[in-house]
């Protein structure tokens, strides 16, 4: 199976997107379809900016799925979570445009995602979704991110 046909950016020299709608997310067929399994992204240094303040926000996102037919590539993957660096947008506006966007590209069997924003003013804004309940018998494994303590 040739894993590079129609890829455009796997291999190559690519720039930065500008922005998340600039970004183009690409997918691979999954060796494995029809096996429930769960493919982990982690991104523990997310950055976007506040839409009003234009101030920058950090996250550590856990994206978890369950692939159908296909599997994000994971080079566009990173060029579209790093094309959120200068986009002004709500903390729940990221977390739910990354996980719907990877929805309507994959059509998993399922997906979560935790977005665990550090403080703003003080208080952290953590967002979570998931497409529904896991298939039985999936194993799903806790996102490993401790609630936000502070230093106490």
């Amino acid at each position: 199976m040739n894993h590079d046909s129609g890829l455009t950016q796997l291999g190559r020299f690519t720039a930065q997107p500008n922005s998340p709608e600039e970004a183009v997310l690409e997918r691979v067929p999954n060796p494995h379809k029809g096996t429930h399994y769960v493919a982990r992204f982690t991104a523990p240094e997310f950055t976007s900016l506040c839409p009003i303040t234009a101030q920058p926000d950090f996250a550590h996102l856990v994206i978890d799925y369950i692939p159908g037919e296909w599997l994000v590539e994971s080079k566009s993957l990173k060029l579209y979570l790093t094309s959120f660096r200068n986009h002004g947008a709500f903390h729940e506006a990221c977390t739910l445009d990354i996980a719907k966007r990877l929805v309507d590209l994959l059509q998993p069997v399922w997906l979560r995602i935790g977005g665990y924003w550090y403080p703003r003013g003080g208080i952290p804004i953590d967002v979570f979704w998931q497409t529904g309940a896991p298939p039985a018998g999936a194993w799903i494994p806790d996102q490993g991110v401790p609630p936000y303590r502070g230093r106490g």
